[in-house]
């Protein structure tokens, strides 16, 4: 029982296994920490000299080049973006260039990360391989070699000499295996966190970050708050305007005829009729446009739910949101989102049918459409994709899209925001 129970141990899990690999990596790319961070200081040293100018940049931006890779390998790892410094400073002088990198502050933190990861990735990372490659010599080498090994033959602390003391050495060393397995899981979740620590932006360029996004996204909300109006006022003017002034027109006509030409008169009569029908549609058109009274009065599961059973595409909705209402700008933006990545899958991606998912956890509405198209959506060619970053900006909110080419195409919206009540309801819709 104990020694299947070891075994099972031993072949652990797929995600041990992984741990373990990834352990063996850190050894192995803690040679380029080393060179880098061994460049970078010689050209430090070298600055009293002069050829320090020359060599500090390219140093820099080698050993940047392999802490961002770190960077990467611990987001990836941990499912948590880390934030990047900012880009070395660059000029066409070495000593300038040289004299923006001392007082960069990214700079310091990759040199001093450079000092740090041989302990905290090579020393710490060897544990685990240590352990298991040890482990497996015991279980898998020493029944096979112990004879021949004679009496000076040990493992750790077995004088292995009998059968007996080698199946000893060999539950040893599939002990030892397992406790390797079990322990890489740990190490490379501690080396993640080292990692972040180390070479995450310090707080102070990330506000500086987020100030300046949301400047940026203050003027786009501006910018996007104009031209709404423009086209309010241009969709008045050429719309519903001008068939209120044709109306008028007509209804004078219509009186001066009235009493000298009666029948003239009730088709004019007729013709204002059909106008004003045609300016009350074009004035619920242009407030459709602007927020639909299906959002203002349902919410937004039963707008998008709307959305669905108008489109021509089979689309399915699964909708699990607070019984009491969202922001109403947080779900005019969804909204208008959901509609522009529904008319893309039926103009650009020929789909035939969409899935969304709608859920509110955390203080956050997620919203995910997948369409059966065929992929391969760019959010620089000019669609509608920019439309709904610029959406979703003042809100802080984001838009991932994976669309390989074939498809299928998956947009991922996240919005921050808060709900009045805990309490959700499920269901579902199909159109």
């Amino acid at each position: 029982m104990i020694g299947s129970g070891v075994v099972r141990a031993v072949r652990g899990g797929r995600g041990e296994w992984i741990a373990l690999g990834r352990c063996q990596l850190l050894g192995l790319t803690g040679f380029a920490v080393i060179g880098a961070g061994l460049l970078a200081g010689g050209a430090l040293l070298l600055l009293p000299l002069g050829v320090g100018f020359w060599a500090l940049p390219p140093a820099a931006r080698l050993l940047r080049r392999v802490s961002d890779r770190y960077r990467i390998r611990a987001a990836r790892w941990t499912g948590r973006p880390l934030s990047h410094p900012d880009p070395l400073p660059h000029d066409t002088s070495a000593r300038r260039s040289s004299a923006g990198i001392l007082a960069d502050d990214g700079f310091w933190r990759d040199l001093r990360w450079a000092c740090l990861e041989p302990w905290t990735g090579g020393v710490l990372a060897a544990v685990p391989l240590a352990l298991a490659e040890y482990g497996a010599f015991g279980a898998l080498v020493q029944p096979f070699v112990w004879r021949r090994l004679g009496d000076g033959n040990w493992y750790a602390f077995v004088p292995v000499t009998s059968t007996a003391t080698m199946v000893t050495a060999l539950l040893l060393g599939l002990v030892l295996s397992a406790a390797g397995l079990r322990l890489a899981p740990y190490v490379t979740t501690l080396h993640s966190r080292l990692t972040r620590r180390f070479l995450s932006a310090p707080r102070s360029t990330e506000l500086a970050r987020r100030v300046a996004r949301l400047a940026d996204t203050r003027t786009a909300a501006q910018d996007v708050h104009a031209a709404e109006l423009a086209r309010i006022e241009r969709d008045l003017h050429d719309g519903a305007q001008a068939r209120l002034v044709a109306l008028g027109l007509t209804l004078d006509d219509a009186t001066h005829l009235l009493d000298t030409d009666p029948r003239t008169a009730r088709a004019l009569l007729l013709d204002v009729r059909a106008t004003s029908e045609r300016a009350l549609q074009d004035l619920r058109d242009l407030v459709h446009g602007i927020h639909p009274p299906v959002l203002a009065d349902r919410g937004l599961a039963d707008a998008v739910r709307s959305l669905a059973l108008e489109s021509h595409l089979d689309v399915d909705v699964l909708a699990e949101l607070p019984q009491t209402r969202l922001p109403a700008p947080v779900e005019s933006a969804a909204y208008f989102a959901v509609s522009e990545l529904l008319t893309n899958a039926a103009k650009h991606a020929a789909a035939t049918r969409v899935d969304m998912v709608l859920t509110h956890t955390g203080g956050r509405l997620r919203v995910s459409v997948t369409d059966d198209g065929r992929g391969g959506a760019d959010p620089t060619a000019g669609s509608g994709l920019t439309g709904i970053r610029r959406r979703l900006d003042p809100f802080d909110g984001t838009l991932a899209l994976h669309s390989p080419p074939g498809g299928p195409t998956t947009a991922a919206l996240e919005i921050p925001c808060a709900s009045s009540s805990p309490k959700t309801s499920s269901s579902s819709a199909t159109g």
